[in-house]
């Protein structure tokens, strides 16, 4: 069991503390700031395609899913958004988040019906809009039965906290599952995790970060995997 603490960030916006792994669940520069900086902006509105199938690592606060279906409501174009979270929240927690009323275009029964959607089965929000939360372990994870990936938002906790999950064998499992071009969004600049992405097929660019981090990674499938799992 994780136990949460709710902090208020530099933007106003709202993230929770996990003292199992000693870490924010975003930045506490603005926590809504660095989402849209890092998924929507470098990774959501890069992707221009009619429809497309989305995999966030790391379901969380439900902060970057509610800001992507916020962008689809203006977009229109048709999105599967696929989550995988090992400790999802109590609604307890969650409906103390401030993200419906902080942002301008926030919208209350979103946000409740992305955090109420049945986990482990596909659930439509929106006419544009399903979201499918996993509650599984994605080193366990079979992905055989998902289309594959255009979109990858990876927001686990830090290496150092959760180092399993930044390997390249993890990487290759997920650039496999991808389209030719697929994108890969994570707050993480590090080396280690640059090379293992590269191992993987992916192209990765240092972009500039939000407030409080220098760089961001951004990755491009175009390749297959250098290694064996």
């Amino acid at each position: 069991m994780i136990t949460h603490e709710l902090v208020k960030t530099a933007d106003g916006s709202d993230t929770l503390f996990a003292a199992k792994f000693g870490e924010h669940y975003h930045s506490t520069f603005g926590a809504v700031q660095e989402s849209r900086h890092i998924f929507i902006n470098a990774g959501f509105r890069k992707c221009g395609q009619k429809s497309l199938t989305l995999f966030e690592v790391g379901f969380g606060t439900g902060l970057n899913a509610y800001l992507t279906l916020l962008e689809v409501l203006k977009t229109k174009q048709s999105v599967r958004y696929i989550t995988i979270e090992k400790y999802p929240l109590s609604s307890q927690i969650w409906e103390e988040l401030n993200y419906p009323t902080i942002i301008s275009e926030g919208d209350h029964e979103l946000f409740r019906k992305l955090h109420k959607a049945e986990w482990n089965k596909e659930v439509k929000i929106t006419d544009y809009f399903s979201i499918l939360k996993l509650s599984s372990d994605l080193t366990e994870f079979n992905y055989s039965n998902l289309p594959l990936f255009d979109l990858i938002y990876f927001d686990a906790f830090s290496p150092e906290k959760q180092p399993e999950l930044w390997g390249t064998p993890i990487f290759c499992q997920l650039s496999a599952h991808c389209s030719e071009g697929a994108k890969f969004l994570t707050y993480c600049a590090k080396g280690a995790v640059r090379r293992s992405l590269q191992e993987a097929g992916f192209f990765v660019e240092r972009i500039q970060g939000p407030p409080g981090k220098r760089e961001v990674l951004r990755g491009t499938k175009n390749h297959e995997c250098s290694t064996e799992d």
